[in-house]
């Protein structure tokens, strides 16, 4: 038999209309679902300003002598003075040039072979074997070999980035190619597509993101082959700089020249990833279908 005291307090209650439950009776939802995700962004220039704040500070008192590496002010000072007389502009044009020509020639030789390799088992055969002896090799150990070939002009460091860049392209633009869905080839040949169609509107695009995956690590690995090449016989650019500052123990300018490396390798991975989004917005509708 129910308690009076429950009927008494089940009568006080107010009668609520079916429907769908009150917003105060949903359970609140957690902070880290109301916190948007720009809000703690700041969180992650904590450690590298503190990194700086440290580095400043042990500068400052002795700690961290100058000849080892100067302080972030001496830096600063010295990026303005650089860029003041032209110094700074004219090293990055053309550190800039060499890459983008290597780029070019290695990027195209690269997604070349693998097209030859991907596209038939004789054409893989004749060029995956060399490709992969060739990536065994530490081609910077072939900078001898290079000058003795092509002089010591700009061509031995053209190559050598070009070189750098192929491998990384043609690994991964196989791998895309050899990747794709075999049901799709079917379709293409249900509804008698030709090869060259085949390849075009099948094989290409669906090999397409893992080649954006392959122009990402090239141009990364482009700057790392830029830094020993223009250290070999260069007369200008970013290495040529840095090299002479090293003669002069300037190790402000070294610095400098390595930031600039390292900004300029940001910059070019975030044009691929904008290229990447652009070339891949279809996948956006692809999967919140």
């Amino acid at each position: 038999m129910p308690s009076p005291a429950l009927d008494v307090q089940a009568a006080r209650e107010p009668i609520r209309p079916a429907g769908p439950p009150d917003i105060r009776d949903r359970p609140p939802r957690p902070p880290s679902a109301r916190t948007p995700a720009r809000s703690t962004a700041w969180r992650r220039w904590l450690s590298p300003l503190a990194v700086v704040v440290i580095w400043q500070a042990a500068s400052a008192t002795g700690l961290l002598p100058e000849r080892l590496l100067a302080a972030p002010t001496t830096i600063a000072a010295t990026t303005v003075d650089l860029l003041t007389d032209g110094t700074l502009p004219t090293a990055i044009a053309v550190s800039i040039q060499r890459v983008a020509a290597g780029f070019l020639l290695g990027g195209l030789c690269g997604v070349l072979l693998a097209l030859v390799a991907g596209l038939s088992r004789a054409g893989e055969h004749a060029v995956d074997p060399i490709m992969q002896m060739l990536r065994a090799l530490p081609f910077f150990g072939l900078i001898p070999l290079f000058i003795l070939w092509f002089g010591i002009g700009e061509t031995p460091k053209v190559a050598l980035v070009a070189l750098a860049v192929s491998f990384p392209l043609y690994l991964n633009t196989f791998a895309g190619i050899r990747g794709v869905d075999g049901k799709l080839a079917e379709l293409a040949r249900t509804l008698k597509l030709s090869r060259t169609a085949l390849v075009r509107h099948i094989v290409l695009p669906g090999a397409l993101p893992q080649t954006l995956v392959g122009l990402r690590q090239s141009l990364g690995v482009a700057w790392l082959a830029l830094i020993v090449a223009e250290q070999v016989n260069a007369d200008a650019g970013l290495g040529f700089m840095i090299n002479d500052a090293r003669e002069f123990l300037r190790t402000d300018v070294i610095v400098v020249g390595l930031l600039v490396y390292s900004a300029l390798g940001l910059l070019t991975d975030a044009v691929v990833r904008l290229l990447e989004r652009r070339a891949l917005s279809w996948r956006r509708g692809f999967l919140s279908a």
